[in-house]
């Protein structure tokens, strides 16, 4: 399988002279997704975590409600890319032959397998209540995502998606070029360990535009914190989802954008 970090040739200028070296840069392979034999989407990806990431998109896409429906899974490498080829349970095969019979195919990076404004704006689920979060548990989950970036620790170049709960901090962290395809590999990497999304929070490290909130309700956790600034239409779904969208989260602080009843500064006694 293709690494996900590589080695380059490159000269740096420095203090006035130029100096030869290599640096760690991340790697970006075609990433395609077959469903019994039908080619829905190719992403650009960082080629780690495909078994989460074939689960995740295939979740937060729609195709399928739960990891069983998939009945099988392959992951082939070629010459120019991955293919992720799954093979779905009977009934989501229809629903998957009927969906297509009215697409004329994906449409670029994070709204894949849509040719419709209705399609593109499909109502998110509402998430459940989950837990209530204090500022402090915020700043330490912001906090525990940095020191668990190994590819963006060498490359500086990636984004990186994290769950993390209050009873036992940071769960799961995935890494990709890509920050849709990191929370896709989140959700994947969650989906197939069982864990329940309601109970923590979603940290990201990137800006949060609609599809990231869309993806989110689908995994279906209630809070999103991320560095960088929402969209207004990310604000607005956030808020008919039920999800509390926490951003431009840094050292200093953050600014709450929807559901701020899920924060408060009260000590919380959660129950693990």
């Amino acid at each position: 399988m293709t690494v996900a970090i590589n080695r380059v040739a490159r000269t740096a200028w420095r203090n006035g002279d130029f100096a030869s070296g290599d640096r760690a840069i991340p790697e970006e392979t075609a990433i395609a997704f077959t469903y019994d034999g039908m080619s829905y989407a190719v992403m650009m990806a960082t080629p780690q975590d495909l078994e989460d990431f074939a689960l995740g998109f295939s979740l937060t896409e729609g195709i399928v409600s739960s990891g069983d429906e998939i009945a099988h899974l392959e992951i082939v490498q070629g010459a120019i890319g991955i293919e992720l080829r799954m093979w779905l349970s009977p009934p989501r095969t229809e629903d998957l032959r009927a969906r297509r019979r009215r697409l004329a195919g994906p449409t670029g990076c994070g709204l894949c397998g849509i040719d419709s404004l209705a399609e593109a704006m499909r109502a998110s689920p509402v998430v459940p209540a989950g837990n209530v979060f204090t500022p402090r548990d915020i700043m330490h989950a912001i906090e525990s995502v940095t020191p668990l970036q190994t590819i963006n620790r060498a490359t500086h170049a990636v984004h990186a998606a994290g769950f993390w709960e209050p009873s036992c901090g940071l769960v799961e962290l995935r890494e990709d070029v890509g920050r849709h395809n990191a929370l896709d590999k989140l959700g994947g990497a969650l989906a197939r360990g069982g864990i329940i999304g309601r109970g923590g929070l979603i940290v990201l490290t990137s800006r949060i535009s609609v599809d990231m909130v869309q993806k989110a309700a689908c995994i279906g956790v209630p809070l999103v914190v991320a560095i960088s600034a929402p969209t207004a239409l990310a604000v607005r779904t956030a808020i008919s989802a039920g999800i509390t969208l926490i951003a431009i989260a840094r050292g200093n602080g953050f600014e709450v954008f929807t559901h701020p009843e899920r924060i408060t500064t009260e000590r919380i006694a959660y129950v693990a």
